[in-house]
């Protein structure tokens, strides 16, 4: 049952960086590409009827995440306790953002509300990034100095960065060189996704302007993908082991190429569609990869006097999985018939539709 669990929690958060990760690139290309209002008003319209159910995955995640392994969630809402309050606030802000422009006809309260969104939207992708960089990277379990535990083996405190700004110290911080390096990657990736949404949903001039950009901007995401997974493997200790050991998770990697060389020859094809199509591929892929060469570990230990917090020392008893399941097929089935009515209600182009105009 732990697997199923593992696969399942992995699933939702993937599900949520794929829908809110356009959501996030939207806001991105806004601050720093939609010059004029015609533009802005596209991008709120593209993402006007999705954004806040995209973010009930995120929800679920940590719902998921608190039911199926306790230990997992206390540890994590503890040791991560700074970045996820200002997670929240930037969460709070972006939809402030989108929600109050249209409150006020007036340029100056159009422009504070667009900065909200637009900022808060590039600091959310690179947040997350980081964090996945912390759970690639791994954290000081247990808070080991000269080879006592401060904590409980499953508790951990990370600053917001360490005097060294890197993640080989003892004390590593949520930002360093590496957990930056993926924020980048984060930043990037969302970009070209929320490009990508904003043409498959517009005729706006603007579509012009990103087809262009999706291509140079996946270059920069190649490379900064393969510098990343140099700078884990050779100064971190990362290993692919389980990608040898389990060939068929081989297929992950496999997904996350076609998704960037799909995006490398995106102007060759005429659906709009594609582009959406590789992006969530690659981030799927990516994402895919990354947990199946972490797995069964959730979070590594940096330190070799506490364990890593794997699917099977955090989890709860078969009886607990098995209510908890009954329960999430009733969840799944209302979730899914509710995103398949609001994609066909909203299907095709957003130009039409009057979203912000209170």
């Amino acid at each position: 049952m732990e697997i199923f669990w593992f696969i399942i929690l992995i699933g939702t958060i993937v599900i949520y960086a794929i829908l809110d990760g356009y959501d996030f690139g939207a806001g991105i290309i806004h601050l720093f590409y939609a010059k004029d209002e015609a533009d802005k008003v596209a991008i709120h319209k593209a993402i006007g009827p999705f954004w806040d159910a995209n973010e009930v995955w995120l929800i679920a995640f940590g719902g998921l995440m608190f039911f199926a392994f306790p230990t997992l969630y206390a540890s994590i809402f503890s040791g991560f306790y700074l970045p996820l309050m200002m997670i929240l606030w930037l969460l709070i802000f972006r939809a402030l953002g989108l929600e109050f422009r249209g409150v006020v006809n007036n340029h100056l309260w159009h422009s504070l509300w667009d900065k909200a969104f637009g900022i808060s939207s590039l600091l959310l992708a690179l947040f997350f990034g980081a964090a996945l960089g912390n759970v690639v990277r791994g954290v000081n379990l247990g808070g080991v100095e000269l080879a006592f535990s401060k904590y409980e083996a499953h508790y951990f405190f990370t600053p917001l960065w360490n005097e060294n700004f890197s993640p080989l110290s003892v004390h590593e911080g949520i930002l360093d060189w590496f957990t930056l390096l993926i924020g980048i990657l984060s930043v990037v990736t969302l970009t070209i996704h929320g490009a990508n949404w904003i043409i498959f949903k517009t005729n706006n001039s603007l579509n012009a302007k990103l087809k262009k950009l999706v291509p140079r901007l996946s270059i920069a995401m190649l490379m900064l993908t393969v510098v990343t997974i140099y700078l884990w493997v050779s100064r971190l200790n990362g290993s692919f082991e389980n990608l040898t050991k389990y060939p068929i998770l081989n297929v992950f990697p496999i997904i996350a190429v076609v998704g960037i060389l799909g995006l490398l020859s995106i102007n060759k094809f005429k659906n709009e569609g594609f582009g959406f199509l590789f992006s969530s591929l690659f981030i799927f892929g990516g994402l895919a990869t990354t947990a199946s060469v972490l797995f069964p570990v959730f979070l590594p230990s940096t330190n070799s006097i506490n364990p890593a917090l794997t699917i099977y020392n955090t989890g709860i008893n078969d009886y607990g999985y098995m209510i908890g399941f009954q329960w999430w097929i009733v969840a799944i089935i209302l979730v899914v018939i509710y995103f398949i009515i609001q994609h066909k209600v909203f299907k095709g182009k957003l130009d039409h539709i009057d979203y912000g105009d209170h």
